[in-house]
């Protein structure tokens, strides 16, 4: 298996994306860049809700 083949650590995957040369790209290209990131960052926080309220859950079920 080549290192390649790997997934990626987050941290590398974030550092490549703020690495990543934006002068190349068109406002176009800027445009669908932002809506993706967008769409992530509601994708991330939906996720991250979702765990705030299953802990918030078990913490309280343990609690009793």
């Amino acid at each position: 298996m080549f290192d390649e083949d790997l997934p990626k650590k987050k941290s590398d995957l974030l550092a490549d994306l703020a690495r990543e040369d934006l002068d190349r790209l068109s406002i176009a290209d800027l445009d669908e860049r932002i809506t993706a990131l967008e769409a992530e960052l509601v994708r991330t926080r939906a996720k991250r809700d979702g765990a705030a309220s299953f802990r918030a859950a078990a913490d309280s079920l343990f609690k009793k």
